[in-house]
């Protein structure tokens, strides 16, 4: 049987090439996705905003500790921390969600606020540190813009910087929107996704290069003239899959495969916008039919570790749904396994796919609270004061220069329009105050 090889149905997206020499000398050219290039944040430089706009006022310059696990008390609660940009950082490395990156742009720091409920998570994933991931498979869950996305950022952070191995998803829908291309692998009747698989696995030893420079592989790993024996660095077999592109999606699994067995070192897969995976996929086959999205390498990845079927001997699975994109609702058969409100009225003939409810079986849901508290959303508003993102309140004079004071009433007005909401209360409330210019 001859491999059917398939290409995207989305339009053709920006491919930018870096050149890198290796020991030998030798020149290799590699590719990187556009997608995953925009998800980087780049500030510009101090020194080309020379507008007086950006001239900052040392009474009210942004000052907020560095987000590390060992100040995350009950002290820290309505704190507002920043999150660390080192080269091989998590965010750096794997990205963000749209919404998280929109606020990272506006605001001249990547910055969180510490809540009860980030206290509630961390404190489950210390729990599952000993434990199998398949007594720790968690879907965070809650209205639009209470902040699903924000903290599983600040998990992902948080077992980053307690020495977990760390596997973060940002955007799950790219998993099956038809942005990359796939070829169908006769053996295993699925389709693969290398670029896709190539990324994937590029960030994931870029974020973990130290934890897993200390591991071995326990089986050897052999395909064409390429050999990987046993007990060889498992770093090694990840380069196999960055050398040649059309070997990562094997690769990815066989390294989680590794990684899943060893008990050094804790293991996090995390991944937003999880119940896009449970749903019909954009990629159509040749006959031009819609493809499941178990049937694709990355998506079956994700749900064999979400059901338990493959798991970590130890560590943890986390999700978080979203109501972003309207081409991918929540499933009837994730909702069930959640105990959710049904997304439409489906009767005991309504039909399921077991498939489905085999991978969301055993998750667990957790809730985020619909609500900031006073107190974060104060801490919020006064990051973004003095960062002067503002521009409502009383108009005060100084340095010979009208600028805007806000106040309590403005605090208190926007929280409440909000109804507390942490999106709304941003992006509604105080972003809303730049109309005023």
């Amino acid at each position: 049987m001859v491999p059917c090889y398939c290409t995207s149905k989305a339009a053709p997206r920006k491919i930018s090439s870096q050149f890198k020499s290796n020991k030998n000398g030798e020149v290799k050219e590699r590719k990187f996705d556009g997608d995953f290039n925009r998800r980087v944040i780049n500030p510009m430089p101090i020194n080309q905003l020379s507008h007086p706009l950006f001239k900052s006022d040392q009474r009210i310059e942004m000052r907020v500790p560095m987000f590390r696990p060992e100040a995350l008390t009950e002290a820290a609660v309505g704190t507002v921390m920043q999150f660390p940009l080192s080269q091989d950082d998590t965010i750096k490395a794997y990205g963000v969600p749209t919404n998280v990156l929109m606020d990272f742009r506006v605001l001249s720091k990547p910055c969180s606020v510490i809540r009860d409920v980030t206290l509630s998570l961390i404190d489950t994933l210390d729990t599952a540190n000993q434990k199998s991931s398949k007594d720790t498979r968690l879907v965070l869950t809650g209205s639009a813009g209470c902040g699903k996305s924000f903290l599983m950022l600040q998990a992902v952070e948080y077992c980053s910087a307690s020495n977990w191995i760390t596997l973060y998803v940002p955007r799950g829908i790219t998993t099956v929107d038809s942005s990359s291309h796939y070829v169908y692998d006769p053996q295993t009747r699925t389709y693969l996704q290398p670029e896709y698989s190539y990324q994937l696995l590029r960030r994931f030893l870029s974020v973990n290069s130290r934890q897993l420079a200390e591991l071995s592989t326990r089986k050897g790993f052999s395909v064409d003239d390429l050999s990987v024996p046993a007990e060889s660095p498992l770093t090694d077999l990840i380069q196999v899959g960055l050398d040649d592109e059309r070997l990562a999606p094997a690769i990815l699994s066989r390294v989680l495969e590794e990684v899943s067995q060893q008990n050094t070192f804790p293991v996090l897969m995390a991944v937003d916008d999880i119940q896009a995976v449970y749903r019909t996929s954009l990629y159509r086959d040749p006959h031009y039919r819609p493809i499941l999205s178990q049937y694709l390498s990355v998506p079956r990845l994700i749900l064999e570790y979400a059901c338990g079927s493959k798991f970590f001997t130890r560590g943890a699975f986390l999700g978080a749904v979203s109501t972003a994109n309207t081409r991918f609702k929540m499933p009837i058969e994730l909702s069930e396994a959640l105990g959710l409100p049904l997304p439409r009225p489906a009767g005991p003939y309504y039909h399921r796919s077991s498939e489905l409810e085999h991978y969301a079986g055993g998750l667990r849901n957790f809730p985020v609270p619909e609500q900031l508290n006073v107190g974060e959303a104060a801490s919020l508003f006064e990051v973004w004061m003095a960062d002067k993102a503002l521009h409502s309140g009383e108009v005060r004079t100084l340095d010979n220069e009208q600028v805007y004071k806000p106040t309590d009433e403005l605090f208190m007005s926007k929280f409440c329009e909000a109804s507390g909401n942490p999106r709304s209360f941003v992006w509604n409330g105080l972003m809303a105050t730049m109309n005023s210019l």
